[in-house]
């Protein structure tokens, strides 16, 4: 087959990289790409909101199937327009791709049908939003209720920290029309944990979990990212937990959609917080999550081609999906500055030495210039170390990233510590 995946970072890196170990896959195609997914793809520097021309592209290619990776086009309907002629894509449709879309939809939706999460409000206006939010206690959660890049998020710890947060997104717009609207939530204490899953309707097949980095500094300092890095499995959690998750959170979601006559098929992923109350529910996406995506997949035994047509052909039910039991971790190294504004155009060094410790390095911000690689992203490279466990796993990890060097580069010291203790 002939396999199109749409996005150009690291999720879509290792998205590229898991298909091009099917038997199956013949060629693969990418758009928009990186530098890394340039070594096992051909890319076309196609923007994912351009559905016309990639709808063209994909025609004139012959590609069989269509692989979607991020949020963006999901929310803005690409299922459906590439259905519309008739396109195997996978992936929502854009009114199932609403429960990342919108936080308010999803947050509705779980209270509608009794799925555990924080309690919260939402709010359209914005002094409205402050006089409820005075009279409230830090530490609390303010949300923009669209999409922001993974980093529309605020936990403040105190009352002036989210009323500045409020004023970003309602009057300041930082986050565009996405912070028209806010969800003021709970503040849930716990460990977090991260668990994806092939749904198909009311079918869900989960993922291994894994445990996500939000904030750029060590010890969970500073604003939140998309992903400083992540690890699986999770040997510090009781794995009752992430049943219980699975059994009373995710399958409910799946069946509340079909219930909502929005049926989803694609890749669920569940941000939990492990609560001294039970799990409760932090947020959904519509996608696979990044960094998770780079540190499932390598764990995932069953090609990921016969999982997607299986869906697709609605056999989803009927498949067994193997794991391995092997350990990893990825560890985000970042421009300086990021998740603020960060240079550009930096080059990268030491790739060859990171793989040939057997690591693998999956490209997120990078582009190829004058025969060398260069930063493009405030994320730049997650480089995945494997091992028997989260130990051995982590160490090779680190070893890859002292190998890497870009000038300003920088990288938590401390992914995967608590799984140690």
């Amino acid at each position: 087959m002939r396999v199109l995946v749409i996005g150009g970072g690291g999720r879509e890196h290792a998205i590229v990289w898991a298909l091009s170990k099917s038997e199956k896959v013949k060629r693969i195609f990418c758009a928009p790409g990186n530098a890394g997914i340039a070594e096992l793809a051909e890319c076309a520097p196609i923007p994912v909101n351009r559905f016309d021309d990639l709808i063209t592209y994909t025609k004139d290619n012959a590609i069989d199937l269509v692989f979607v990776g991020p949020d963006d086009p999901l929310a803005d309907g690409i299922v459906d327009a590439f259905e519309a002629h008739n396109i195997p894509i996978y992936g929502p449709r854009k009114n199932a791709a609403e429960i990342e879309g919108s936080k308010i939809f999803m947050k509705d939706l779980l209270r509608k049908y009794n799925i555990p999460t924080a309690k919260y409000e939402t709010f359209t206006d914005y002094e409205t939003a402050l006089a409820y939010l005075r009279r409230q206690s830090a530490p609390i959660v303010v949300k923009a209720d669209g999409l922001a890049a993974g980093k529309g998020v605020t936990v403040a710890y105190s009352i002036e920290e989210a009323e500045k947060a409020l004023q970003d997104m309602m009057v300041d717009k930082v986050f565009g029309q996405s912070g028209g609207r806010v969800v003021i939530e709970e503040f849930l204490q716990g460990q977090e944990m991260s668990i994806l899953a092939f749904v198909d309707g009311e079918t869900v097949r989960a993922m291994v979990p894994a445990q996500d980095h939000k904030p750029v500094f060590d010890g969970d300092k500073g604003p939140n990212t998309g992903g400083m890095g992540t690890y699986s499995p999770l040997p510090h959690i009781d794995p009752a937990l992430v049943e219980d998750a699975i059994e009373n959170i995710i399958k409910p979601t799946a069946k509340a959609m079909v219930s909502e006559g929005r049926p989803f098929r694609g890749v669920l992923f569940a941000g939990l917080m492990m609560t001294s109350s039970g799990v409760k529910t932090i947020e959904f996406n519509a996608r696979m999550g990044d960094p998770e995506t780079q540190v499932v997949l390598p764990r995932l035994k069953t090609d990921l081609l016969d999982i997607v047509l299986a869906s697709l052909n609605g056999r989803l039910d009927q498949l067994e999906i193997e794991w391995s039991d092997e350990a990893a971790v990825c560890v985000i190294a970042a421009s300086e500055g990021y998740p603020a504004s960060y240079p550009k155009g930096r080059v990268i060094t030491g790739l060859d030495a990171a793989k040939a410790q057997g690591a693998l390095v999956f490209h997120a911000g990078t582009a190829k210039t004058d025969g060398e690689i260069v930063t493009s992203g405030g994320r730049v490279l997650g480089i995945v170390g494997l091992g028997r466990d989260i130990a051995e796993a982590r160490a090779r990890a680190y070893e890859a990233v002292s190998a890497v060097h870009f000038e300003g580069m920088h990288a938590r010291t401390d992914i995967a510590a608590k799984a140690l203790r």
